[in-house]
Protein backbone atom coordinates (compact mmCIF):
# COMPACT_ATOMS: atom_id res chain seq x y z
CA UNK A 1 0.00 0.00 0.00
CA UNK A 2 1.19 3.51 -0.76
CA UNK A 3 1.55 5.33 2.54
CA UNK A 4 3.22 2.58 4.57
CA UNK A 5 6.86 2.74 5.51
CA UNK A 6 8.45 5.68 3.70
CA UNK A 7 5.74 5.92 1.03
CA UNK A 8 3.62 9.04 0.78
CA UNK A 9 -0.19 8.80 0.94
CA UNK A 10 -1.55 10.80 -2.01
CA UNK A 11 -4.79 12.62 -1.18
CA UNK A 12 -6.95 13.71 -4.11
CA UNK A 13 -8.91 16.95 -3.74
CA UNK A 14 -10.44 19.80 -5.70
CA UNK A 15 -8.28 22.88 -5.95
CA UNK A 16 -10.50 25.44 -4.20
CA UNK A 17 -9.36 27.02 -0.95
CA UNK A 18 -12.11 25.22 0.97
CA UNK A 19 -11.39 21.82 -0.60
CA UNK A 20 -7.64 22.01 -0.07
CA UNK A 21 -8.09 23.28 3.49
CA UNK A 22 -10.38 20.33 4.24
CA UNK A 23 -8.02 17.83 2.64
CA UNK A 24 -5.03 19.32 4.46
CA UNK A 25 -6.67 18.60 7.83
CA UNK A 26 -6.73 14.91 6.84
CA UNK A 27 -3.14 15.06 5.55
CA UNK A 28 -2.02 16.66 8.82
CA UNK A 29 -3.85 14.06 10.93
CA UNK A 30 -2.31 11.19 8.96
CA UNK A 31 1.17 12.71 9.11
CA UNK A 32 0.84 13.25 12.86
CA UNK A 33 -0.08 9.56 13.21
CA UNK A 34 3.08 8.56 11.38
CA UNK A 35 1.67 8.24 7.85
CA UNK A 36 3.10 11.07 5.68
CA UNK A 37 0.59 12.47 3.21
CA UNK A 38 0.47 15.03 0.40
CA UNK A 39 -2.30 16.69 -1.64
CA UNK A 40 -2.90 16.02 -5.32
CA UNK A 41 -5.11 18.67 -6.97
CA UNK A 42 -7.73 17.34 -9.40
CA UNK A 43 -9.81 19.56 -11.67
CA UNK A 44 -13.47 18.51 -11.84
CA UNK A 45 -16.29 19.25 -14.27
CA UNK A 46 -17.94 21.31 -11.57
CA UNK A 47 -14.90 23.59 -11.42
CA UNK A 48 -15.04 24.11 -15.20
CA UNK A 49 -18.75 25.01 -15.36
CA UNK A 50 -20.55 28.16 -14.28
CA UNK A 51 -23.97 26.49 -14.39
CA UNK A 52 -25.99 25.93 -11.18
CA UNK A 53 -25.24 22.64 -9.41
CA UNK A 54 -28.87 21.58 -9.76
CA UNK A 55 -28.44 21.83 -13.54
CA UNK A 56 -25.07 20.09 -13.95
CA UNK A 57 -25.97 17.24 -11.62
CA UNK A 58 -25.18 15.43 -8.38
CA UNK A 59 -21.62 14.13 -8.17
CA UNK A 60 -20.18 16.71 -10.56
CA UNK A 61 -17.47 17.61 -8.03
CA UNK A 62 -16.63 14.03 -7.11
CA UNK A 63 -16.54 11.97 -10.32
CA UNK A 64 -13.07 13.08 -11.45
CA UNK A 65 -11.61 12.50 -7.99
CA UNK A 66 -13.14 9.04 -7.77
CA UNK A 67 -11.82 8.22 -11.24
CA UNK A 68 -8.31 9.15 -10.08
CA UNK A 69 -8.82 6.89 -7.07
CA UNK A 70 -9.95 3.97 -9.25
CA UNK A 71 -6.97 4.57 -11.57
CA UNK A 72 -4.54 4.55 -8.61
CA UNK A 73 -3.41 8.09 -9.36
CA UNK A 74 -4.26 8.91 -5.73
CA UNK A 75 -4.71 6.74 -2.64
CA UNK A 76 -7.34 8.73 -0.75
CA UNK A 77 -10.11 11.15 -1.71
CA UNK A 78 -11.51 13.80 0.62
CA UNK A 79 -15.01 14.99 -0.25
CA UNK A 80 -17.56 17.34 1.25
CA UNK A 81 -19.88 14.48 2.18
CA UNK A 82 -23.00 16.34 1.03
CA UNK A 83 -21.61 16.36 -2.54
CA UNK A 84 -21.57 12.56 -2.80
CA UNK A 85 -24.39 10.65 -4.53
CA UNK A 86 -26.26 8.42 -2.08
CA UNK A 87 -25.60 5.25 -4.12
CA UNK A 88 -22.40 3.45 -3.03
CA UNK A 89 -19.45 3.47 -5.44
CA UNK A 90 -18.28 -0.02 -6.42
CA UNK A 91 -14.69 -0.69 -5.36
CA UNK A 92 -14.52 2.27 -2.97
CA UNK A 93 -15.31 2.66 0.73
CA UNK A 94 -15.85 5.63 3.06
CA UNK A 95 -13.13 4.60 5.49
CA UNK A 96 -13.52 7.59 7.81
CA UNK A 97 -16.02 10.30 8.70
CA UNK A 98 -14.10 12.71 10.97
CA UNK A 99 -15.84 14.85 13.60
CA UNK A 100 -18.33 17.17 11.94
CA UNK A 101 -18.03 20.94 11.72
CA UNK A 102 -21.10 23.13 12.47
CA UNK A 103 -23.80 21.83 10.05
CA UNK A 104 -25.93 24.99 10.06
CA UNK A 105 -26.55 27.35 7.17
CA UNK A 106 -25.34 30.92 7.63
CA UNK A 107 -26.41 34.32 6.35
CA UNK A 108 -23.88 36.90 5.18
CA UNK A 109 -25.59 40.23 4.53
CA UNK A 110 -24.89 43.87 3.85
CA UNK A 111 -25.07 46.05 6.94
CA UNK A 112 -24.94 42.94 9.15
CA UNK A 113 -28.71 42.55 9.01
CA UNK A 114 -30.27 39.28 10.15
CA UNK A 115 -32.75 37.62 7.81
CA UNK A 116 -35.80 39.17 9.45
CA UNK A 117 -34.35 42.66 8.99
CA UNK A 118 -33.89 42.38 5.21
CA UNK A 119 -36.55 44.49 3.45
CA UNK A 120 -38.98 42.72 1.07
CA UNK A 121 -37.43 42.50 -2.39
CA UNK A 122 -33.92 42.06 -1.04
CA UNK A 123 -31.77 39.85 -3.27
CA UNK A 124 -30.45 36.71 -1.58
CA UNK A 125 -28.06 34.36 -3.40
CA UNK A 126 -27.87 30.63 -2.74
CA UNK A 127 -26.52 27.62 -4.62
CA UNK A 128 -29.06 25.15 -3.21
CA UNK A 129 -32.70 24.60 -4.26
CA UNK A 130 -33.18 23.29 -0.69
CA UNK A 131 -32.21 26.65 0.77
CA UNK A 132 -34.18 28.60 -1.84
CA UNK A 133 -37.36 26.63 -1.15
CA UNK A 134 -37.13 27.03 2.61
CA UNK A 135 -36.32 30.74 2.32
CA UNK A 136 -39.34 31.28 0.05
CA UNK A 137 -41.53 29.33 2.49
CA UNK A 138 -40.74 31.88 5.21
CA UNK A 139 -42.84 34.41 3.28
CA UNK A 140 -40.46 37.33 3.70
CA UNK A 141 -40.79 38.54 0.09
CA UNK A 142 -37.12 37.98 -0.70
CA UNK A 143 -35.83 37.64 -4.25
CA UNK A 144 -33.84 34.40 -4.36
CA UNK A 145 -31.10 34.25 -6.99
CA UNK A 146 -28.88 31.31 -8.08
CA UNK A 147 -25.27 31.47 -6.94
CA UNK A 148 -22.06 29.74 -8.01
CA UNK A 149 -18.38 30.25 -7.33
CA UNK A 150 -16.06 29.70 -4.39
CA UNK A 151 -16.80 31.11 -0.96
CA UNK A 152 -14.69 34.22 -1.41
CA UNK A 153 -16.45 35.14 -4.65
CA UNK A 154 -19.84 34.57 -3.00
CA UNK A 155 -18.95 36.85 -0.11
CA UNK A 156 -17.65 39.35 -2.65
CA UNK A 157 -21.08 39.63 -4.25
CA UNK A 158 -22.38 41.02 -0.96
CA UNK A 159 -19.40 43.31 -0.41
CA UNK A 160 -19.76 44.74 -3.94
CA UNK A 161 -23.51 45.30 -3.55
CA UNK A 162 -24.42 42.85 -6.35
CA UNK A 163 -26.49 40.95 -3.78
CA UNK A 164 -27.99 42.02 -0.46
CA UNK A 165 -27.11 38.68 1.16
CA UNK A 166 -25.99 35.12 0.52
CA UNK A 167 -26.74 31.90 2.37
CA UNK A 168 -23.84 29.43 2.60
CA UNK A 169 -22.73 26.54 4.79
CA UNK A 170 -21.26 27.89 8.03
CA UNK A 171 -18.81 24.97 8.11
CA UNK A 172 -17.06 26.26 5.01
CA UNK A 173 -16.60 29.71 6.54
CA UNK A 174 -15.21 28.12 9.72
CA UNK A 175 -12.70 26.08 7.74
CA UNK A 176 -11.34 29.03 5.74
CA UNK A 177 -11.32 31.34 8.76
CA UNK A 178 -14.13 33.65 7.68
CA UNK A 179 -16.66 33.31 10.51
CA UNK A 180 -16.31 37.08 10.96
CA UNK A 181 -18.53 37.43 7.89
CA UNK A 182 -21.46 35.52 9.43
CA UNK A 183 -24.45 37.73 10.18
CA UNK A 184 -26.71 34.93 11.40
CA UNK A 185 -26.41 31.16 11.84
CA UNK A 186 -29.80 29.59 11.21
CA UNK A 187 -31.40 27.31 13.76
CA UNK A 188 -32.53 24.14 11.94
CA UNK A 189 -36.09 25.03 12.96
CA UNK A 190 -35.79 27.90 10.45
CA UNK A 191 -33.58 26.30 7.80
CA UNK A 192 -32.78 22.59 7.80
CA UNK A 193 -29.31 21.97 6.32
CA UNK A 194 -28.43 19.53 3.56
CA UNK A 195 -27.94 15.92 4.62
CA UNK A 196 -24.26 15.51 5.67
CA UNK A 197 -23.58 19.27 5.60
CA UNK A 198 -20.41 20.10 7.53
CA UNK A 199 -19.06 16.53 7.33
CA UNK A 200 -16.16 15.11 5.34
CA UNK A 201 -15.99 11.72 3.64
CA UNK A 202 -12.53 10.14 3.52
CA UNK A 203 -12.60 7.53 0.78
CA UNK A 204 -10.18 4.88 -0.47
CA UNK A 205 -10.18 1.67 -2.49
CA UNK A 206 -11.97 -1.11 -0.63
CA UNK A 207 -9.27 -3.67 -1.49
CA UNK A 208 -6.57 -1.64 0.30
CA UNK A 209 -7.08 -3.21 3.73
CA UNK A 210 -4.07 -1.52 5.34
CA UNK A 211 -5.12 1.96 4.26
CA UNK A 212 -8.72 1.27 5.33
CA UNK A 213 -7.35 0.41 8.78
CA UNK A 214 -5.18 3.53 8.95
CA UNK A 215 -7.98 5.86 7.87
CA UNK A 216 -10.45 4.24 10.30
CA UNK A 217 -8.46 5.86 13.13
CA UNK A 218 -9.87 9.21 11.97
CA UNK A 219 -13.50 8.04 12.15
CA UNK A 220 -15.98 9.59 14.58
CA UNK A 221 -18.80 7.16 15.42
CA UNK A 222 -21.38 9.79 16.38
CA UNK A 223 -20.78 11.81 13.23
CA UNK A 224 -20.96 8.69 11.04
CA UNK A 225 -24.26 7.62 12.64
CA UNK A 226 -25.75 11.09 12.10
CA UNK A 227 -24.63 11.17 8.47
CA UNK A 228 -25.90 7.64 7.81
CA UNK A 229 -29.34 8.63 9.11
CA UNK A 230 -29.52 11.88 7.13
CA UNK A 231 -28.38 10.33 3.86
CA UNK A 232 -30.77 7.43 4.37
CA UNK A 233 -33.64 9.93 4.30
CA UNK A 234 -32.30 11.41 1.08
CA UNK A 235 -31.77 8.01 -0.54
CA UNK A 236 -35.30 6.88 0.29
CA UNK A 237 -36.78 10.03 -1.29
CA UNK A 238 -34.38 10.30 -4.24
CA UNK A 239 -36.24 8.18 -6.85
CA UNK A 240 -38.03 10.76 -8.95
CA UNK A 241 -37.05 13.44 -6.43
CA UNK A 242 -37.04 16.99 -7.76
CA UNK A 243 -37.84 18.85 -4.55
CA UNK A 244 -35.31 20.03 -1.96
CA UNK A 245 -34.76 17.82 1.08
CA UNK A 246 -33.10 18.90 4.33
CA UNK A 247 -32.14 16.69 7.25
CA UNK A 248 -30.14 16.85 10.44
CA UNK A 249 -29.35 14.23 13.06
CA UNK A 250 -27.45 14.31 16.33
CA UNK A 251 -26.60 11.88 19.08
CA UNK A 252 -28.35 13.01 22.27
CA UNK A 253 -28.45 11.79 25.85
CA UNK A 254 -31.70 10.31 27.16
CA UNK A 255 -32.70 8.90 30.56
CA UNK A 256 -34.59 5.60 31.01
CA UNK A 257 -37.17 4.82 33.68
CA UNK A 258 -34.43 3.72 36.07
CA UNK A 259 -32.54 6.99 35.73
CA UNK A 260 -29.79 5.56 33.54
CA UNK A 261 -28.34 7.78 30.81
CA UNK A 262 -28.05 6.35 27.32
CA UNK A 263 -27.40 7.67 23.81
CA UNK A 264 -30.09 8.03 21.16
CA UNK A 265 -30.17 9.48 17.67
CA UNK A 266 -32.49 12.43 17.05
CA UNK A 267 -33.34 12.99 13.37
CA UNK A 268 -35.35 15.77 11.70
CA UNK A 269 -36.12 16.23 8.02
CA UNK A 270 -38.09 18.45 5.63
CA UNK A 271 -39.37 18.10 2.08
CA UNK A 272 -40.27 21.35 0.38
CA UNK A 273 -41.91 22.58 -2.80
CA UNK A 274 -39.40 24.49 -4.91
CA UNK A 275 -41.62 27.57 -4.98
CA UNK A 276 -41.89 27.55 -1.18
CA UNK A 277 -45.65 26.97 -1.26
CA UNK A 278 -45.49 23.95 1.03
CA UNK A 279 -43.11 22.25 3.44
CA UNK A 280 -43.57 18.94 5.24
CA UNK A 281 -41.53 18.20 8.34
CA UNK A 282 -41.13 15.12 10.51
CA UNK A 283 -38.81 13.85 13.23
CA UNK A 284 -37.88 10.61 14.95
CA UNK A 285 -35.72 9.45 17.87
CA UNK A 286 -34.27 5.95 18.15
CA UNK A 287 -31.23 3.73 18.76
CA UNK A 288 -27.94 5.02 17.36
CA UNK A 289 -27.15 1.59 15.89
CA UNK A 290 -30.32 1.80 13.75
CA UNK A 291 -29.29 5.05 12.08
CA UNK A 292 -29.99 4.00 8.50
CA UNK A 293 -33.33 2.41 9.38
CA UNK A 294 -34.38 5.54 11.27
CA UNK A 295 -33.74 7.51 8.08
CA UNK A 296 -35.87 5.10 6.06
CA UNK A 297 -38.64 5.25 8.67
CA UNK A 298 -38.61 9.05 8.64
CA UNK A 299 -38.71 9.15 4.85
CA UNK A 300 -41.72 6.83 4.94
CA UNK A 301 -43.44 9.18 7.41
CA UNK A 302 -42.73 12.17 5.17
CA UNK A 303 -44.33 10.33 2.28
CA UNK A 304 -47.36 9.44 4.40
CA UNK A 305 -47.73 13.13 5.23
CA UNK A 306 -47.88 13.98 1.53
CA UNK A 307 -44.23 14.59 0.62
CA UNK A 308 -44.66 12.34 -2.43
CA UNK A 309 -46.43 15.14 -4.27
CA UNK A 310 -43.58 17.54 -3.44
CA UNK A 311 -40.78 15.20 -4.51
CA UNK A 312 -42.32 14.32 -7.85
CA UNK A 313 -43.56 10.84 -6.95
CA UNK A 314 -47.23 11.63 -6.52
CA UNK A 315 -49.46 8.55 -6.54
CA UNK A 316 -46.42 6.32 -7.08
CA UNK A 317 -45.09 7.12 -3.62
Amino acid sequence: MTGTGNDMIRIGTRGSLLATTQAQTIADALTKAGHPAELVIIRTEGDASAKPVAEIGVGVFTTAIRTALHNREVDVAVHSYKDLPTAPESGLVIAAVPPREDPRDALVSRGNMVLGELPPGSTVGTSAPRRAAQLRALGLGLEIRPLRGNLDSRLGKVASGELDAVVVARAGLVRIGRTDAVTEAFDPVVLLPAPAQGALAVECRSDDAELVRILAELDDESTRASIDAERSVLAALEAGCTAPVGAIAEVVESIDDDGRIFAELSLRAVAAAEDGSDTIRASVVGPVERAEQLGKDLAAELLELGAGALVGRGSQA
